[in-house]
């Protein structure tokens, strides 16, 4: 596996694989990795030559100090699962790689800057849309994979790719999920032994909303259902909960056609802010 830490060595690679008509897959992360990236990797490698994965803590994504502060940096470790995952080349480039001056062009995604994440986080997406076009024109994958659990980032890639014309088919992964239900996520890590007992009731307030929702019960009374179940355990202080179409994330009130409906959720434990979601 080779590490490259700036544009040009890693263009350089590229273009040789390129030359000899591989396919490249692209797994971008903000590092702190655990077995959901390698699920990234895993599905990156059996449709591509060669699994390009990026490891970059963008600061233009975070609205808050503390929270760029506190992500888990953890290099070295990332660096020897991605090894051991069969990782062809990794992307680890500094800030000042990355931003040779500060970025002062401004994307605006329409609808998805007002629901959930966009509301809650204003600016996040502008800076993941830029961070993402870089990448993307830097390392020009026939596919780039993200997780599921980032659904809302996964629409803003999906709206950046097709409004901008990348020539990448663009991969949702499944949420890999620890044994008691909570989504893996870098920012577990951060939780006390207290909150990580708790937070897998985020996932148990979507399954009940789910059961509700099939069982034909309205959105409101799911809605209050959530409300109800996370008001059970103080240390929660709840962001949202949406009932949305999984495709443009705007709100809905009556579930969608087979595999269209997503319910997100978003709540602090802590310091720690988590998000969820299920598609059914």
């Amino acid at each position: 596996m080779h590490v490259s830490e700036t544009v040009a060595d890693i263009r350089q690679i590229l273009d040789s694989h390129r030359k000899a008509g591989r396919a490249v897959g692209f797994v971008p992360t903000m590092g702190a990795l655990h077995a959901g990236h390698l699920s990234l990797i895993e599905a990156c490698r059996s449709a591509n030559d060669l699994t390009v994965c990026s490891i970059f803590v963008n600061p233009t994504q975070f609205n808050n100090p503390d929270d760029l502060a506190r992500y888990p940096r953890t290099l070295e470790e990332d660096l020897r699962m991605l090894d051991e995952a069969g990782c062809d080349l990794v992307f680890a480039p500094s800030v000042d790689e990355m931003y040779p001056t500060a970025p002062v062009l401004k994307l605006n995604f329409g609808e998805l800057e007002t629901v959930m994440e966009g509301a809650f986080r204003p600016g996040h997406f502008n800076g993941v849309g830029i961070v993402v076009s870089k990448l993307f024109h830097i390392v020009q994958p026939d596919r780039a994979y993200f997780g599921q659990k980032d659904l809302q980032q996964v629409a803003v890639v999906r709206r950046l790719i097709r409004d901008l014309g990348f020539p990448l088919e663009l991969v949702r992964v499944p949420t890999l999920r620890e044994a008691d239900g909570l989504a893996m996520s870098s920012r577990n890590r951060n939780l006390s032994a207290e909150d990580r007992a708790l937070a897998p009731q985020l996932h148990q307030a979507l399954l009940i909303a789910r059961e509700m929702l099939r069982s034909e019960d309205t959105v409101e009374a799911a809605k209050a259902a959530v409300t109800g179940h996370l008001h059970r355990f103080p240390a929660f202080r709840p962001d949202y909960f949406e009932v949305a179409n999984a495709e443009t994330l705007q709100p809905v009130g009556q579930t969608q056609a087979p595999g269209m409906t997503a319910l997100c959720i978003a709540a602090f434990l802590g310091p720690v802010r988590l998000i969820d979601n299920l598609v059914f």
